[in-house]
């Protein structure tokens, strides 16, 4: 099992539609669950604060 967590909720990354990519402010790692990504849930980059869908 994943030890990863989604950005958004804080949830496990080990479903199947997950992502990660680089914050596109700073290219720091954002961790996505399949969930958050069909409901356009906000994230917000640890790092710089960058807000996205």
């Amino acid at each position: 099992m994943s030890q990863e967590k989604c950005t958004s909720c804080n949830g496990p990354m080990a479903e199947q539609g997950s992502t990660e990519f680089g914050c596109p402010a700073c290219g720091v790692r954002i961790s996505r669950c399949y969930r958050c990504r069909e409901q356009s849930v906000e994230f917000v980059c640890p790092t710089c604060g960058f807000r996205g869908p």
